[in-house]
């Protein structure tokens, strides 16, 4: 358990807070690029970190993330209108343009620099003295990235992969979750409820394959797996970013199997996938009691062997009750107010929850625990380590920052490659450390990206 006063620390992610100043030294989702497909297009609210900004994508096409109430009198920036300036109102080589307050006219670039007040005389220069709050931010892999820091701590983008990612491999979707971050997150770090929350009946009638035995299982075999031992032993393994950790289980061939997840530092998970994974899940407060939960591809793994073309983990056949929505803005059909649809004769005979939509599971019971859980009532076990783990870490480095002023971990100036975290999936080897599974060291990994590169440079 914690005690009440790291649970606030945990928890709270307002300005002047320690984690939401830990959590402004990164940079974090603010929206995805979808939201705002074209220049000159309709600005988006934005929420992050309990402040309210608006994104836009002016007519030169730059993207703007600023407050959301006027510098003026505080009317609201969405309703503005994302045009040039007063003097060229429909063209903006001059790179005069922005968002113009409905207010009174004032407007506003992607700066924040207040380019136009055409509600004062035209010979002041009152325009130059104000500006509105204005944020970095960075396009990549279907998302608008921003930092909230200070510019002066502000260190370069954290590249997983998706800067040189083909444009046919960009995937990037989020959820709306009214409940805190780190309880969402937690659920990304705690692989024995996939063996509880998410077993459904049919699982039994899932043939042998003849895959479990040491090697690259199918996904049905992983499904076999889990239901036949429900209480994996867990290990973690620190690294540079924060810790991968396995939930290590035994088959029912009596054979070891890994499920192998990261945590990098602050807010970004890999959830083990066969044969490993390069698709990222980022847990993104809102505010205290809400939180966004992006997932994006952040390198196309190209499995060259086939190891994973057994199905997904998330494939309809592999749960059947529901599609998964993936891509863009996911609507939220299952929801606390409908209690998720539950349907108690399908949790008697279909499936442990009663709720047809995988995804929704996890959310049900993330958000049931209340907007912000009060941990010092919990009681954990070992199949809780990784999130002990991942909260020591983030506690740490929050009271670390607050009280001396010591620099974040896992930030890019500190010369790391970000592309090589990853997750993986496997029964193990007599012998092999599961450590090395995923990691530049494996040697399917070094298979796969040797040929990326030969095919690369074939191209070019």
């Amino acid at each position: 358990m914690l005690s009440a006063e790291d649970n606030e620390i945990l928890t709270r992610v307002g300005p002047g807070t320690p984690m939401g100043e830990l959590l402004r030294r990164y940079w974090m989702p603010a929206a995805l690029s979808e939201e705002l497909p074209n220049a000159g297009g309709d600005p988006v609210r934005v929420r992050l970190l309990g402040e309210d900004l608006v994104a836009f994508r002016d007519l030169n096409g730059r993207i703007g993330l600023i407050q959301e109430n006027c510098p003026h009198r505080g009317a609201s920036l969405w309703f503005g209108r994302n045009e040039g300036s007063s003097a060229a109102p429909s063209a903006a080589a001059d790179g005069a343009c922005g968002l113009r307050c409905p207010y009174h006219g004032w407007q506003f670039d992607v700066d924040g620099r207040c380019i136009d007040m055409p509600s004062e005389p035209a010979s002041s220069s009152f325009k130059e003295r104000v500006q509105a709050r204005a944020y970095p931010v960075h396009e990549s892999g279907g998302v608008v990235w921003a930092y909230l820091g200070p510019r002066e701590t502000m260190t370069p983008f954290r590249d997983f992969g998706t800067d040189s990612l083909a444009p046919e491999h960009v995937m990037a979707g989020k959820t709306f979750s009214p409940c805190n971050w780190v309880q969402a997150m937690e659920g990304n770090l705690d692989t024995s409820h996939i063996s509880w929350l998410h077993q459904y009946d049919a699982i039994s009638e899932l043939p042998d394959d003849g895959t479990d035995k040491p090697g690259y299982n199918s996904v049905e075999t992983s499904w076999r797996i889990w239901r036949h031992d429900r209480a994996p032993r867990l290990e973690v393994h620190d690294d540079w970013y924060g810790y991968r950790y396995a939930g290590i289980r035994t088959s029912p061939n009596g054979h070891t199997h890994v499920r192998i997840t990261g945590f990098c530092v602050p807010n970004v998970t890999t959830v083990a996938a066969i044969p490993y994974r390069g698709r990222l899940s980022m847990f993104v407060p809102v505010d205290d009691e809400n939180c966004l939960r992006y997932n994006l591809v952040a390198q196309k793994v190209g499995d060259m062997h086939g190891y994973g073309s057994g199905g997904n983990l998330f494939d309809v056949r592999n749960f059947p009750y529901a599609p998964q929505t993936r891509q863009g803005i996911r609507p939220r059909q299952w929801t606390a107010e409908n209690d998720y649809l539950i349907d108690r004769e399908a949790q008697r005979t279909q499936n442990f929850t009663g709720i047809s939509d995988f995804n929704s599971q996890d959310l049900m019971a993330t958000e049931s625990m209340g907007p912000i859980y009060d941990r010092s009532q919990e009681h954990l076990g070992t199949s809780d380590r990784a999130v002990i783990r991942m909260r020591r870490i983030l506690i740490g480095a929050a009271k670390a920052l607050a009280e001396n002023g010591t620099p974040p971990p896992a930030l890019a100036e500190d010369g790391h490659d970000f592309r090589t975290f990853r997750s993986a999936e496997k029964i193990l080897e007599p012998g092999e450390d599961w450590r090395i599974l995923g990691t530049d060291d494996d040697p399917l990994v070094r298979e796969e990206l040797l040929a990326r590169r030969s095919t690369a440079s074939g191209q070019a």
